[in-house]
């Protein structure tokens, strides 16, 4: 029952002009066309927060706008490894792969090899959601339960393969050259140097105003005049 009080409260708040800007970013139907701010809104007046069998319920639906509202509520530590593989395998559009999926993995001890495994995946949206978890375990997790050494040849291999990459994957990419050094403090001059072999970072986005932040302004910006940031409690949004 709550299944279905869910996805009518979304239904009602969708509008085809939200639909067409989704459009525009890749959604792909079914979609209601919901903005993330009436989300939080439904997340919180029906009390859904850690609801987990709910936010599965709600990304088996394929609905886009489920899925990432499933997003919001899940708890990524009481996932299993099958399920996280599961919703990274079926994630309805790119925004579930680039924000749903890596959420939820980040909070997980197996989070750090899915990603490793999703970054070698030859599916696009696989890699985009893999470099994105790491982006996510470098912005969240303490330094000292990092496998710093393992992320510093991640950033050279950034700077190797980059360029090769298809458009989405640079994108997160670059992103993660700048989540490392913003917050991992060991890596905040490899990741600056990675920035700077890298350049202009080119990614064709479409018909939207989105732009690609410049790796080194981007990290330089976030740390606010410290070596490094605070880390985040969270990467959801």
């Amino acid at each position: 029952m709550i299944l279905d009080q869910v996805m009518s409260a979304l239904a009602a708040k969708g509008s085809e002009s939200t639909k067409r800007t989704f459009l525009r970013h890749g959604a792909k139907e079914p979609f209601f066309g919901v903005k993330v701010g009436e989300m939080k809104l439904i997340v919180k007046n029906l009390k859904l927060k850690g609801e987990q069998a709910l936010a599965l319920q709600l990304y088996a639906t394929g609905n886009g706008d489920a899925q990432y509202l499933a997003g919001m509520i899940a708890n990524g530590t009481q996932m299993t490894r099958a399920q996280l593989q599961q919703w990274a395998d079926t994630a309805a559009w790119d925004m579930i792969s680039g924000t749903t999926v890596p959420w939820v993995a980040a909070e997980h001890p197996n989070g750090f090899a899915l990603a490793l495994q999703w970054i070698d995946s030859p599916k696009e949206h696989l890699r985009r959601a893999g470099w994105t978890t790491l982006s996510a375990l470098a912005a969240t997790v303490p330094d000292e339960q990092l496998p710093i050494k393992e992320l510093a040849r991640l950033l050279d291999r950034v700077a190797r393969t980059l360029s090769a990459a298809p458009d989405g994957v640079r994108y997160v990419m670059n992103g993660f050259v700048i989540a490392s050094g913003t917050y991992i403090a060991a890596l905040g001059k490899p990741a600056i140097a990675t920035a700077r072999k890298l350049g202009r970072v080119e990614v064709d986005l479409g018909d939207t105003a989105c732009q690609v932040p410049d790796a080194e302004s981007s990290i330089i910006k976030s740390r606010r005049g410290a070596p490094v940031a605070p880390k985040r409690k969270t990467v959801r949004c």
